[in-house]
């Protein structure tokens, strides 16, 4: 009989930190409870936490100054609420740069080479960190393992890693990354033996992105040094022309600062309709408000742009998969964004797509266009079951 693994896995993000508990036994995995710490760092903290069935087992205010703060709350509740103890914690980690090819066990030459990452997802990286360091000072004995949100993608050429610059700032580590990557593995196991030749996959949420996959390997990616590149998403504005950056900074006094909130947190969505980084909120309003309009327009052409650029690069499309948040619940989206992509072999079932049904495309259509919801969470226990648990 195999043996029962209760795995904690902690996703920190700049004012929140997501998590889920598991129960794995002989490959099977069940959630255990899930919730979130949130509004970190600033006032009106709150813990979160639901059971199984996603009912409310704990709901408390706590002042969450930091990281650290919230995963000794986070622990302070388990205690409180009894529930298992720990075997393992993984970590989703958004940056893992050129040598992080695949999850590691936490090691203290590991955290000290993602330190040295800070500089690439100055955003992302300090938060992550301090998540695993936080968990060592209160279970110093508790195995932990890194997952990079970036290692999906290091099997790609180097044609699509590399960007048109210097052969020093390639060797520097300047380079396209790609991200959402732990997203792309699950849908991957998900699709089991359906696996294409020639596959897109679409990871629509508040961060957006998409990956080309042939052959079962990554091909190409929308993101790129940062999770600000690509194509439009809630808050970023993806892709700039490097003479905008040159024009705020000389001509209207940008600093680095000014800059860094500009394309994280002031663009995309939210910059171009002046409304909201909701895709719901703005397409319940486009009918009564010409800007929610224009970033829902904006926003799906650039989607249909990234899936016509990357189906080039992989020489036709056999299969589509959307997932996210947007990409799992967006229909009108969804189909707005494959409208026009006839050539491609692409036809969408308006009747399977508004009911969110698993294919949505129509029956007569050559590219099958499914809708798989992601679960990084659980990507994340796998590979932190398979690491300090290799015997099942």
């Amino acid at each position: 009989m195999s043996a029962r693994h209760i795995i904690l896995c902690i996703n920190v993000g700049s004012s929140s930190c997501k998590f889920a508990l598991y129960s794995v036994s002989g490959g099977a995995e069940s959630i255990v409870a899930e919730g979130v710490a949130d509004r970190i760092g600033s006032s009106g903290g709150k813990i979160r936490v639901r059971d199984a069935n996603g009912r409310s087992i704990a709901e408390s205010d706590r002042d969450l100054a930091r990281p650290q703060v919230a995963v000794d709350a986070l622990f302070d509740e388990f205690e409180r609420l009894k529930l298992p103890r720990l075997d393992v914690v993984g970590h989703r980690i958004v940056h893992g740069g050129a040598h992080h090819v695949a999850p590691e066990i936490v090691t203290p030459a590991l955290i000290a080479d993602l330190k040295r990452l800070i500089a690439f997802a100055p955003l992302h990286m300090p938060g992550g960190i301090e998540g695993v360091e936080a968990v060592a000072a209160r279970h110093p004995k508790l195995p932990q393992v890194a997952c990079f949100d970036t290692a999906f993608h290091r099997g790609m050429p180097e044609r699509a890693e590399r960007f048109p610059l210097p052969r020093e700032l390639w060797d520097a580590g300047v380079r396209r990354y790609g991200f959402h990557g732990i997203s792309y593995e699950y849908i991957m196991q998900a699709l089991g033996a359906d696996v294409p030749t020639r596959l897109i996959i679409a990871h629509l949420g508040n961060g957006a992105s998409m990956a080309a996959v042939e052959n079962g390997r990554p091909l190409d990616t929308t993101m790129g040094f940062t999770p600000a590149g690509g194509f439009m998403m809630g808050t970023r504005p993806g892709d700039l022309d490097p003479g905008v950056i040159l024009y705020l900074l000389e001509q209207k006094g940008y600093d680095a600062a000014q800059l860094s909130r500009l394309v994280n947190l002031k663009s995309g969505l939210l910059g171009v309709s002046g409304l909201s980084s909701d895709v719901k909120t703005l397409l319940d309003a486009r009918g009564s408000n010409a800007n929610a309009a224009m970033a829902v327009e904006m926003f799906c052409y650039q989607i249909k742009k990234a899936i016509g650029a990357l189906a080039a690069a992989l020489g036709g499309l056999d299969m589509l998969v959307f997932t996210g948040g947007i990409g799992e619940h967006a229909a009108a989206v969804r189909a707005e964004a494959c409208q026009g992509l006839a050539h491609l072999g692409l036809a969408i079932d308006p009747r399977r797509n508004d009911s969110n049904q698993d294919t949505i495309s129509a029956a007569d259509s050559r590219c099958r266009v499914r809708v798989i919801p992601t679960n990084e969470n659980l990507m994340v226990a796998r590979h932190a079951a398979r690491l300090v648990f290799p015997a099942g």
